[in-house]
């Protein structure tokens, strides 16, 4: 992003990035929200301090996904519900994206639900496999793809609907077994479907509202769908 400033800080249409996300998940019914916060804390916490809802749980060292959400163990420690995981660079979420997850989650009796979306650009994605008969086999990286895994047009778009005691538990189990040495949250679904636990893969969420903002020109194409949004 060319600045020190963190990623999720960085304004579209005059508010952090992160707070359209929070916007879509209260939009969703979420009730308590819980903020992970790694480099440049403090200034995540102060840009979203006016935020009587929010919580933070610290990742003081960037270990990868999986870790980042098993620093939210002690705060969810009583919690027996369901669970959202969104990304914080995602300002194009909508909540009735997030709900039908939600939804789905509540009515398959599910112990996961991924919010997976069909696109064409899938390079650095991760590919959502399925097997022969169309179920949820894994989510493989980009880097720890094959020629035909990296073919597949069906992305993670980093949306999920856990149940939390499940997905708690899972977390102990992940290893960094791939190319980043990083403990993947993607690892869990394919846990929790070896435990014979319902893990669905649903293209509830557009490509859209999967555009993630790495760079200053994908942060102008997020400004410039949010306006046409508000138009």
């Amino acid at each position: 992003m060319k600045s020190d400033l963190p990623k999720v800080m960085h304004s579209a249409c005059g508010r952090p990035l992160v707070e359209h996300v929070l916007d879509a998940a209260r939009s969703a019914g979420v009730k308590r929200l819980v903020v992970v916060v790694g480099y440049q804390a403090e200034l995540v916490r102060a840009g979203l301090s006016r935020h009587r809802d929010v919580e933070f749980a610290l990742q003081a060292q960037q270990k990868g996904t999986g870790h980042a959400v098993q620093m939210c163990a002690e705060q969810l420690a009583n919690h027996d519900g369901p669970v959202l995981i969104l990304a914080g660079d995602t300002p194009l979420l909508q909540g009735n994206s997030l709900s039908a997850l939600l939804a789905e989650l509540r009515d398959q009796q599910a112990a996961c639900v991924i919010g997976t979306a069909i696109t064409e650009n899938n390079f650095g994605l991760g590919r959502v496999v399925r097997s022969s008969s169309g179920d949820f086999l894994q989510i493989v990286e980009q880097k720890d793809a094959t020629p035909e895994e990296a073919a597949i047009r069906e992305i993670n778009t980093g949306c999920y609907a856990f149940d939390s005691r499940l997905l708690f538990r899972s977390l102990t189990q992940i290893r960094p077994n791939n190319s980043q040495g990083e403990y993947y949250l993607t690892d869990v679904p394919a846990i929790l479907k070896a435990e014979g636990h319902r893990v669905i893969a649903t293209p509830k969420l557009t490509i859209e509202e999967a555009m993630g903002v790495n760079t200053p020109e994908q942060l102008a194409d997020v400004e410039s769908i949010l306006r046409r949004r508000e138009s």
